[in-house]
C-alpha cells in the first residue's frame, strides 16, 4: 500500500458533506509508485493524462435550482501528485448544495481546487447529459486479443517474463483486451478495465501479451501505475519507435478514471467504452 494513502478516506466510514469544502481533496504523490518502477520526475519515459469522468455533478443555480452534469477532468501524467479516488467523490459531492452564479464560475473553482492538489494545471470541462448522450459509446481500436486460447496459472504479480516477441519483423499495430482487473491497494475492491496498446516495433506476440494482463488479476495497485507498469514492460521488450498505452476503467461512486501513457504528444481521446 501506498504510505500516504493509509491516511486518505479510502476504506473509511466519511460524512458526507453537502456544501463547498475543497479542504476534502487528498492529494497521494506520485514518488513513491515511480521509485518502484525505477523512475523519477526527471527520468519519465512517456507524456499522457488521467483522465476523469464524473458523472454524478450536481450544484445549484442562484435560484436554489438544481443542475445535473458530466464533468471531465484531465491531470497531467507527470503531475506530483494523484488525487485519492474517495477524497475526490468527497469533494464533488461538496458541490451538492451549493449555489455557482453559471458554469464558467464552477469550472474555474474546479479547475482551481484540482490543479492545488496536482500540484500542475488540471482540464476541466462540464458537460451537458445531451452532450455526451450523443457521442455515445466506442470500440477500441485495432485486434482483441481476448479469444484466444491460453492457459493461465499466474494471477497475483504482473509477469512481464511472459511477454514475448519476434525481433526480425517490425510491425505497426493497435490491440486490445478487456481482461484487465486489478484491485484497489487500500481496500481491495476489484477494479475492471479494459486496456489498449498500440505500437511501432518489434512484432508483440499476442497471446502472451493476453496472458501477461491477466496476471494482473489479483495484483493491488492504483489505476496510473498499472498503465505505467504495462507501458514500461513493453517499452524495455518492444524497444518500440512509438509505443502508447491506455486504459478505460468502469466506473466507481460515479468517476471513471482513464490513465494514458505514450513516448508521443499525441491528442489523446477521452470516448466512453459501452462498459462505461
Amino acid at each position: 500500500m501506498h504510505p500516504a494513502a493509509e491516511h486518505s478516506p479510502l476504506g473509511k466510514s466519511s460524512e458526507y458533506i453537502a456544501t463547498y469544502t475543497p479542504s476534502l481533496l487528498f492529494p497521494i504523490p506520485r514518488t513513491a509508485k515511480w521509485a518502484e518502477l525505477g523512475l523519477t520526475a526527471q527520468t519519465l519515459p512517456y507524456t499522457g493524462v488521467d483522465f476523469w469522468n464524473c458523472f454524478e455533478l450536481s450544484w445549484l443555480l442562484p435560484s436554489g435550482k438544481p443542475v445535473v452534469a458530466i464533468g471531465e477532468f484531465s491531470i497531467p501524467a507527470d503531475s506530483p501528485n494523484i488525487i485519492e479516488s474517495k477524497s475526490f467523490k468527497l469533494y464533488l459531492n461538496s458541490l451538492n448544495q451549493t449555489p455557482f452564479a453559471d458554469t464558467a464560475s464552477l469550472e474555474a473553482t474546479l479547475a482551481k481546487d484540482l490543479s492545488a492538489a496536482a500540484g500542475k494545471p488540471v482540464g476541466v470541462r462540464i458537460r451537458s447529459l445531451k452532450e455526451v448522450e450523443a457521442e455515445g459509446v466506442v470500440a477500441l481500436p485495432g485486434v482483441c486479443i481476448d479469444d484466444l486460447d491460453i492457459s493461465v496459472s499466474n494471477y497475483e504479480h504482473p509477469r512481464p517474463e511472459l511477454l514475448r516477441c519476434d525481433d526480425s519483423r517490425i510491425v505497426e499495430e493497435s490491440v486490445h483486451s478487456h481482461l484487465l482487473k486489478s484491485n484497489c491497494p487500500v481496500t481491495s475492491q476489484p477494479d475492471w478495465g479494459s486496456v489498449a496498446v498500440e505500437y511501432r516495433g518489434a512484432a508483440l506476440d499476442h497471446a502472451s501479451l493476453l496472458d501477461y494482463i491477466v496476471s494482473f488479476r489479483q495484483h493491488s495497485d492504483f489505476h496510473e501505475q498499472c498503465v505505467e507498469r504495462i507501458f514500461l514492460d513493453l517499452q524495455r521488450l518492444l524497444k518500440p519507435e512509438k509505443l502508447t498505452v491506455y486504459a478505460r476503467y468502469v466506473r466507481r461512486g460515479g468517476l471513471d478514471i482513464n490513465p494514458y501513457r505514450s513516448t508521443q504528444a499525441v491528442q489523446l481521446p477521452n470516448h466512453r467504452l459501452v462498459r462505461q
